[in-house]
């Protein structure tokens, strides 16, 4: 009875139904070791972001004796989550018939892998795509049955699924620059995916095409080296992961998620 009476007075880490905004996950922050739930690691990040969204290197400090891998995991799925939101911002007019291709800048056209052939899709069912098959891949029993140890060939998809989402963060950049500036002036969520990304190596520096300042600060050399070509070949297409040939660029080139 006196361990039930200790525990009515910890704080109930719950949004209760009728929570205001401002009330929303109001409550005491807890160090991960405190943290007593299976989902305790994205907790943890969740409660780092809304403590301070541009502390970056703090969201992104693992604890100690903390799992790699499942630390990946679980800020991948985070990055999933809050992706859906940019996601909300750009129906408004990221349109089919505005937005027929998946593109970053002229040089890029992604293909689409949730068809039976990788073919072009309109950006926004690109963008839907995209995190629909990150979030069955995340939930997959078969390659993450567990969220405390994780296989090191499970880990090995993670780098693909970056490669695919940082993408809507491109598109976003280069053609709705509006909705990108808000939204990232509000979460710091590219800057701090492309930290990630390559703290861990998950995507090659030179396909990172965002400018973020002090992070990849010479991005313009590799937009020039995208944009004034050596030799130009026919259009052709990449494999997901593989980096552009340098110097050597097509003028157009579709990258494949297959």
């Amino acid at each position: 009875m006196s361990d039930l009476q200790v525990n009515t007075k910890l704080p109930l880490r719950r949004n209760r139904p009728g929570s205001k905004a401002k009330d929303w996950c109001h409550w005491p922050e807890e160090t991960s070791e405190n943290m007593d739930s299976l989902y305790h690691i994205q907790q943890y990040i969740q409660q780092s972001i809304r403590r301070d969204s541009s502390d970056i290197d703090f969201i992104l400090k693992a604890p100690d004796q903390q799992d790699e891998g499942v630390w990946k995991y679980e800020h991948l799925r985070q990055f999933c989550l809050e992706l859906n939101d940019l996601t909300v911002l750009l129906q408004k007019e990221c349109l089919p018939e505005t937005c027929s291709q998946m593109t970053a800048t002229e040089q890029w056209i992604f293909l689409c892998a949730a068809h039976k052939n990788p073919k072009e899709c309109p950006a926004i069912d690109y963008t839907r795509h995209t995190l629909d098959g990150a979030a069955s891949l995340l939930n997959s029993n078969k390659y993450f049955p567990s969220r405390i140890s994780i296989k090191e060939t499970s880990i090995a998809k993670l780098g693909s699924v970056c490669r695919r989402i940082y993408r809507i963060f491109s598109h976003a950049y280069y053609h709705h620059r509006p909705i990108y500036d808000e939204f990232e002036g509000r979460t710091h969520l590219c800057r701090r995916f492309t930290v990630f990304a390559l703290r861990y190596g998950l995507i090659p520096k030179d396909n990172l095409i965002v400018p973020i300042h002090g992070v990849n600060q010479d991005i313009t050399t590799i937009m020039q080296q995208q944009t004034s070509p050596v030799k130009t070949h026919s259009n052709q297409s990449l494999k997901n992961g593989d980096s552009p040939p340098s110097p050597t660029v097509t003028a157009t080139q579709a990258e494949s998620d297959a």
